[in-house]
């Protein structure tokens, strides 16, 4: 069963459908079936992919951890100051 990403023409509206078969597709905020169907790229998953989304997934939470360091370290100035 294909999952399709579409762009409503009324509200604009981004979103990803699993689209079955006799299925109108529909806008699920305002309702709208006048959709553009997007470009997207087909999911693959190897051992190149999974290595590369847990990098990707490490240096964003190294990131996060670094911003809260530096958050609690202006706070904690801040407040005894």
């Amino acid at each position: 069963m294909p999952i399709f990403e579409y762009e409503c023409r009324g509200c604009h509206h981004q979103f990803e459908l699993l689209v079955l078969p006799k299925t109108t597709p529909a806008c699920p905020d305002c309702q709208g079936t006048d959709l553009e169907k997007l470009l997207s790229i087909s999911s693959v998953s190897s051992d190149g992919t999974r290595q590369r989304s847990l990098g990707l997934a490490r240096k964003s939470a190294k990131k996060i951890q670094r911003d809260k360091a530096h958050a609690e370290h202006e706070a904690f100035h801040h407040h005894h100051h």
